[in-house]
């Protein structure tokens, strides 16, 4: 069959400008404006070791080039349980990575839900990063203890004046790692912020809020920002920006693909722009060897097989398009869903190993197939590919990379997602009463590699 996304006009327009987000520049500075600091955000980084000696020689760039005072603001997810090298290496890359950012500029992390993949512990974790010279935030409390795990807002200097930084998590307890669960108590991020915030930015200068909550919850902390300060938002893997008043409100992309830029002025604006880490650029010297000794080391031969050629490098988008599709075929449905954090990267361009696959499709699981009335799939279709320039209003928290065919003169259509999705189906779909069933010998990753590089798993 031959499927196509619907609304097709909108993705193109999409895909011609995913690489990079615009910067906001609906309300620029004053022409005598004076820059009083620059922050460099990145969030969801997952041990993505094919960029992360090139997104730290960007960052170096970036502090080299500028005489302004920098922070760097990692917003959660450094650590990725699914990439086989971090789990046997104990994460020597990441925790190399993250012990030079305080070399080039004073740096905090707000603690996601994958920082603690290798180690559950969170107050290891903690300790490790602050025996790096790293500044930690959360409102992530110790349920055993009712202890905070780290500091829920601090204040830092920034050039001549000082930041307020405060801290949030997601509350969604699935997405931690299982051994750590039930040693942590985190609150929904809107209750939260109404009953905290206030509090927390009383008498700040310049502020920073760090969410890892997710579009859902961040779109209940947004109305209790104060005018003129600075969002970071995370665990979507999304890249967009977005206005509030002179605030500013950004999702910095995924897996060391891009990073974010604010700078803020003093007359109270702040511009913020999103600038791609390029897979061929020229690592970092200072973690590069250790880079390519670590991959060498810990990487067997069947990991470093080839499973195919790709033609061309995929944006993530177009990669959960083409799941999606192949999902479709599989399953001999009229649409395919697949969830976006079942994803980690976009499908690269050349030879594609196992190793490298397993971080384009990060979760192997079962093919799920239901049958809905015709008009239902247009609502499902209407809130996916999230990764298209969209209102705010609009965006969910878990959402769907879709393709669907024509299914004109269709009164019931077949649609096929995983058994993640099939079983958070009020997450991804917004609704309880779809029944699904499973499709016989398939499987997601099998089914992905046929369809994105032609070959079986």
């Amino acid at each position: 069959m031959t499927i196509t996304p619907l609304h097709r006009r909108r993705l193109f327009q999409l895909l011609a400008t995913a690489a990079v987000a615009p910067g906001l520049g609906a309300l620029a500075p004053a022409p005598d404006a004076r820059v009083l600091g620059r922050v460099l955000a990145m969030s969801d980084l997952h041990s993505a070791y094919e960029r992360t000696g090139q997104l730290l020689a960007a960052l170096e760039a970036e502090v080299a080039g500028s005489g302004a005072p920098h922070l760097i603001a990692v917003d959660g997810d450094s650590f990725e349980h699914g990439n086989v090298v971090s789990v046997r290496s104990g994460g020597a890359i990441d925790w190399a990575f993250l012990g030079e950012l305080p070399k080039l500029a004073p740096t905090v992390v707000n603690l996601g839900n994958h920082d603690n993949d290798l180690t559950p512990d969170l107050h290891e974790i903690v300790a490790r990063m602050r025996s790096l010279g790293i500044v930690v935030v959360s409102n992530i409390l110790d349920a055993r203890t009712g202890r905070p795990y780290a500091e829920a807002a601090v204040t830092v200097p920034l050039g001549e004046r000082s930041l307020r930084i405060v801290g949030a998590g997601t509350d969604s307890l699935s997405t931690y790692p299982r051994a750590s669960r039930d040693w942590l108590s985190i609150p929904a991020p809107g209750d939260w912020a109404r009953a905290n915030l206030s509090r927390l930015l009383d008498g700040a200068d310049l502020m920073l809020v760090m969410s890892h909550a997710g579009v859902a919850g961040d779109r209940d902390i947004l109305p209790l920002l104060p005018d003129g300060a600075l969002m970071i938002g995370g665990h979507n893997h999304l890249l967009f920006q977005h206005r509030q008043g002179r605030s500013a409100y950004a999702h910095t992309g995924s897996w060391s693909n891009a990073y974010t830029t604010a700078t803020l002025y003093d007359d109270g604006r702040i511009a913020v722009g999103s600038t791609a880490v390029a897979l061929d650029a020229a690592p970092s010297p200072r973690i590069a060897d250790l880079i390519a000794s670590t991959l060498a080391t810990h990487l067997t031969d069947e990991e470093t097989v080839v499973l195919g050629v790709s033609s061309r490098a995929l944006t993530l988008g177009e990669t959960g398009r083409a799941v999606a599709v192949a999902m479709a075929r599989a399953a001999g449905a009229d649409a395919g869903f697949i969830g976006h954090t079942t994803l980690g990267t976009g499908l690269p361009a050349g030879a594609v190993t196992r190793y490298a696959f397993d971080a384009v499709v990060r979760f192997d699981g079962k093919l799920m197939v239901a049958e809905v009335p015709a008009e239902r799939l247009a609502g499902f279709m209407a809130q996916a590919n999230q990764d298209r320039p969209m209102p705010l209003a609009e965006r969910g928290g878990d959402f769907l990379y879709g393709a669907a065919e024509s299914v004109a003169g269709k009164a019931t259509v077949r649609l096929v997602t995983t058994d993640w999705c099939a079983m958070n189906q009020a997450e991804y779909f917004g609704t309880t009463d779809l029944a699904f069933a499973e499709v016989a010998e398939a499987r997601v990753k099998t089914t992905a590699v046929a369809g994105l590089l032609g070959r079986a798993a």
